[in-house]
């Protein structure tokens, strides 16, 4: 069952989603190479927990071992801050849920260290540009399914796939709540209400959209070929005329609020 937010729980996701963009806020001028990423994760968790007097909500999460999920070129997903370091080249998304007065805000973004490939600049673009076409759509009366088909035309134009067996949810509460938010042609019929908040977060590869998760740690997930992947999260309020992007950084160039 869809959740529609009263005035109260609307503001209190505001407030964890405000929080949870200021980590990626925070965290971008140590994107750097020679930095681990659980050095990233840990400055993540210093900041989550001390000067946002907030929690992390993936630390724990089903058993999840660190503060944020760092993802580097391959990982589509969950990548498990590690002693590995950063390197020239790499793309990087960092995703982080901050849980506060009970309530959640989550978002992701990617990073470039240094200088990568012009194919790896066109994959980061296209996860950004094929979420925020994607926000624009979003409104009451509008289909779910649109978003998944605003998505698959960019995906297709630039010649990359979109990963199938991870997708965008509904969030308050409780941090994966419905609707299931497919980010490819479906047929995954829902009316958009005010009031429904939920993440819309594209996660585009390079090659194949068949993945594959880690035997080892039981959370990593990898493009099946080993082609790069890219992927832009935010968190998603439809009001009376269109949507609030909850998670907006002061980086981005792109509205707020979204009329129709």
């Amino acid at each position: 069952m869809v959740i529609i937010k009263t005035q109260d729980e609307i503001e209190k996701i505001r407030i964890a989603s405000t929080l949870a963009a200021q980590v990626l806020e925070m965290i971008e001028p140590h994107v750097q190479a020679g930095i681990t990423t659980e050095e990233l994760d840990d400055m993540c968790l210093d900041y989550i927990e001390n000067e946002q007097k907030a929690l992390s909500a993936c630390l724990g999460y089903h058993g999840y071992p660190k503060c944020t999920c760092i993802s580097i070129n391959e990982v589509v997903c969950h990548g498990i801050p590690s002693k590995h370091k950063l390197r020239n080249g790499d793309i990087v998304n960092i995703d982080v849920t901050v849980l506060k007065d009970g309530f959640h805000g989550d978002t992701s973004r990617m990073f470039i260290v240094g200088e990568t490939s012009l194919r790896n600049k066109k994959l980061c673009q296209c996860a950004q540009q094929s979420l925020y076409e994607a926000i624009k759509v979003v409104r009451p009366g509008e289909n779910l399914t649109t978003i998944g088909e605003v998505i698959q035309k960019i995906a297709d134009k630039a010649g990359f796939s979109i990963v199938r067996d991870y997708c965008g949810h509904g969030i308050g509460r409780d941090f994966h709540e419905e609707p299931t938010v497919l980010h490819f042609k479906n047929k995954h019929s829902l009316i958009l209400q005010k009031g429904m908040i939920f993440t819309i977060e594209p996660m585009i590869n390079a090659g194949t959209h068949h993945c594959k998760v880690s035997k080892k740690d039981g959370w990593t997930v990898k493009t099946a070929d080993k082609q790069p992947s890219a992927q832009y999260e935010h968190t998603i309020l439809v009001t009376d005329d269109g949507a609030e992007v909850l998670t907006l950084r002061s980086d981005e160039n792109f509205d707020r609020f979204i009329h129709h």
